[in-house]
């Protein structure tokens, strides 16, 4: 997703959001009075900055929401906050009680065939829970759960396999990209509004 297919489909989710009779009283007052969610793209400089500070570079669909907005507020029910640049950081930073809970005693080895199955066949209780360890945090938590980008899995066009973890799955939807985890929230949203 290019950055201007992304401030499109921004765009069209924060009117979304924005509308929700459910969310209107969680929604910081300013963003309600800009009609926008999100914030002044983040400069090249600070992108710059935080894959200096992290010591790699972003996957290329992160990188661009970055270039759009620089944070976001409320995503849907769950999430209120994906970070700006200079509040990214590695997940075992601020959660290493969460890590450690969940890579307690022996785990259980999860084969290529297991792991790699994304979509509505997934089952969120396979994953790799030592990928925790390395994991990207790139938002608040949430109704004890958090978005998370994974290193450990990159797409040949640079991608890093992107998470939703939750205690209450227990585990993670997982999706190819940060795109794509965005493409769920919305759908995700939709659903939720609709059962209301």
């Amino acid at each position: 997703m290019s950055p201007d297919d992304l401030k499109v489909f921004l765009t069209e989710f924060n009117q979304e959001l924005l509308a929700s009779d459910k969310l209107r009283d969680r929604i910081d007052k300013s963003a309600i009075e800009a009609n926008w969610l999100g914030c002044p793209g983040a400069s090249e400089e600070e992108i710059s900055a935080l894959e200096n500070r992290l010591g790699t570079a972003l996957p290329p669909s992160y990188r661009s929401f970055l270039q759009c907005t620089n944070g976001w507020r409320q995503t849907g029910v769950f999430i209120e906050r994906l970070w700006p640049c200079a509040q990214v950081a590695w997940f075992k930073e601020r959660n290493q009680g969460w890590i450690d809970a969940y890579n307690e005693g022996d785990l259980t080895p999860v084969s290529d065939a297991d792991y790699f199955v994304y979509g509505e066949d997934q089952d969120t209780c396979v994953f790799r829970e030592e990928y925790l360890k390395t994991a990207l945090e790139i938002s608040d938590e949430g109704d004890a759960c958090i978005l998370l980008l994974n290193p450990r899995i990159v797409t040949p066009d640079g991608e890093w396999e992107a998470w939703f973890f939750a205690n209450w799955y227990p585990g993670a939807v997982r999706f190819r990209s940060f795109r794509e985890l965005m493409e769920h929230e919305r759908k995700s949203f939709r659903e939720l509004e609709e059962k209301e």
